[in-house]
């Protein structure tokens, strides 16, 4: 096992599975605190690398492209403060930060793992219920409903229609995207039957973001979202269809499917804590996971 521990936060990896723990230093992110304990099976890793600095390092984990809602989401647009899988690393921990990079890649060359894009989430994303308030409203996702409502500083336009309530299976995408410069960033669902984009302050179906400390916090509604959607990489006869209400009789997923993600995921971490405490082997814990992770 090899494992490195920072006022920024602790990594810690066992051979299969890293488990990213955000430190409690004031440098660390709204979202990365907010997000909590990360465990990424080993499958999900592209690569890693760490770059030495005069005052500080930073280790990075690359993921596999789609294995993560959350990056599918923000579309790589976090800030560093924010980014989960980056870890500053102090001068005198230089060493030890090698020491898991090589431990990590050595890994990934033993178990093969192939760093091109995958066709189903490996992570989870984040637990619901979720909540967040930034820029013209307020996001509330319960895994089957987004509900925005909208507080004095809306725009009467998108505002007079009063709190928007949009079903999964209306949402077609999603999209989190900070604000830069003079433009304001934005929290916004792609609906089914909807033709064109308003900008954010007029579209009912987005969020006005305008670049404050909770922004961020947008971002783990659309990730908790996406994960619920059409891998975008799936195979074509798998995905949900462009346009257009299914008859009764079509093919798709049923009103579970949500649910039995969820219930993989729940016992996903139950295996990870099991493993943790010594109930499973090593050689237990890697089948048991494989299963899981196949059935996904």
């Amino acid at each position: 096992m090899a494992e490195i521990l920072q006022k920024d936060g602790s990594w810690v990896f066992d051979g299969d599975t890293l488990r990213l723990t955000p430190g409690r230093d004031k440098s660390v992110g709204l979202l990365r605190g907010t997000l909590g304990e990360l465990l990424v099976p080993l499958e999900a890793l592209a690569g890693i690398s760490f770059e030495q600095g005069r005052r500080s390092g930073r280790l990075r984990l690359r993921l596999r492209d789609g294995a993560d809602p959350l990056l599918h989401a923000t579309g790589g647009r976090l800030a560093e403060p924010h980014d989960p899988y980056r870890l500053v690393v102090e001068p005198d921990r230089y060493g030890v930060a090698e020491y898991f990079t090589d431990a990590v890649r050595a890994a990934l060359l033993l178990n093969r793992v192939p760093a091109d894009p995958v066709t189903a989430y490996l992570l989870p994303g984040p637990p619901v219920p979720l909540s967040a308030s930034a820029g013209d409203g307020t996001a509330v996702f319960d895994g089957e409903q987004v509900r925005l409502e909208w507080n004095w500083k809306t725009e009467e336009a998108k505002s007079a229609a009063g709190t928007r309530t949009l079903a999964v299976g209306d949402i077609t995408g999603v999209e989190w995207q900070p604000a830069a410069g003079l433009e304001n960033g934005q929290l916004r669902f792609t609906v089914r039957g909807t033709a064109g984009q308003a900008p954010a302050k007029y579209d009912p179906n987005a969020v006005e973001l305008w670049g404050f400390k909770r922004d961020p916090l947008m971002a783990l509604v659309a990730a908790a979202v996406q994960v619920r959607l059409p891998h975008p990489s799936a195979p074509q006869d798998a995905a949900e269809p462009d346009a257009g209400p299914r008859s009764s009789g079509a093919p798709g997923p049923g009103p579970g499917a949500a649910d039995d993600h969820d219930a993989l995921l729940r016992r996903l971490r139950e295996l990870g804590e099991l493993h943790r405490d010594g109930v499973l082997t090593d050689e237990e814990f890697g089948m048991a996971k494989r299963a899981v992770l196949k059935r996904m």
